[in-house]
């Protein structure tokens, strides 16, 4: 004889369904934003987390990829003249990657057309602040 799943399990399950579909409609929403300006999801994702000077793990980080996979997007964009490399200014290991003009107006742009019609767009701002602390607080516990 089988047992049915709990009660809990059952609502994990359907609040992943819900975080997946969710996920894939951002996912989906940026890639759409993105060709529009020429970009990559990839390219796009990076312009979106440079919210100023960073390191390349730390971009990689943003981006939840592996930093050999932002180098690669971090190519692309520096051969269109959008991010540099500079010196750290504390690490001289280290390269900060650095937005330019050109690559500060066109993250600007791409910050304005994400906005339009947002995934997220039904839900106010208060509803947003607690969305993001349930899931920070699902994510730091993990």
């Amino acid at each position: 004889m089988t047992t049915s799943p709990q009660p809990q399990a059952i609502a994990e399950r359907q609040l992943c369904g819900l975080v997946n579909g969710l996920a894939q409609q951002i996912a989906d929403h940026l890639r759409e934003r993105a060709v529009t300006l020429g970009l990559t999801a990839a390219q796009a994702t990076a312009l979106r987390e440079m919210a100023g000077p960073m390191t390349m793990r730390d971009l990689a980080e943003r981006m939840s990829c592996e930093p050999s996979n932002a180098t690669f997007v971090v190519d692309k964009l520096e051969k269109q003249g959008l991010i540099e490399r500079r010196a750290h200014p504390t690490d001289r290991r280290a390269k900060q990657l650095v937005l330019t003009a050109e690559g500060d107006a066109l993250r600007e742009r791409l910050l304005e057309l994400l906005a339009q019609d947002s995934p997220l767009a039904g839900l106010g701002p208060d509803q947003q602040r607690v969305l993001q602390d349930l899931l920070e607080q699902a994510i730091t516990r993990s």
